[in-house]
């Protein structure tokens, strides 16, 4: 393969790839649904609307894939995987010490 064609393959959203994030997503929103702090907590409030943000990206991210979209699907990934990372790093999800999955690290 020459150099310019593997450069190109850097620049495609492929099937692999959107199925994985697609796939790493999922696993972590059953992560942090499972993380969430007490319905008494001050914070539980701020999980369910992080949650939410969460949730509606994934489910556009699918939306997206669907019509071929996978541009939009790949950011929507994205969005909804950096809400996962906020809330995890704040301290709104207990992940753990999961810093495989999630950026914990001061």
């Amino acid at each position: 393969m020459s150099e310019k064609n593997e450069k190109n393959i850097k620049n495609i959203i492929t099937d692999e790839k959107l199925n994985d994030y697609l796939k790493r997503t999922e696993e972590a929103i059953q992560i942090i649904k499972k993380g969430l702090p007490p319905k008494r907590s001050l914070l539980h409030d701020v999980a369910e609307d992080f949650l939410l943000m969460i949730e509606s990206y994934y489910k556009d991210a699918k939306a997206f894939i669907e019509v071929g979209d996978y541009v939009n699907a790949f950011a929507s990934l994205n969005y909804a995987y950096g809400w996962i990372d906020a809330g995890a790093r704040l301290g709104i999800f207990d992940v753990g010490d999961d810093d495989v999955r999630f950026t914990l690290a001061k």
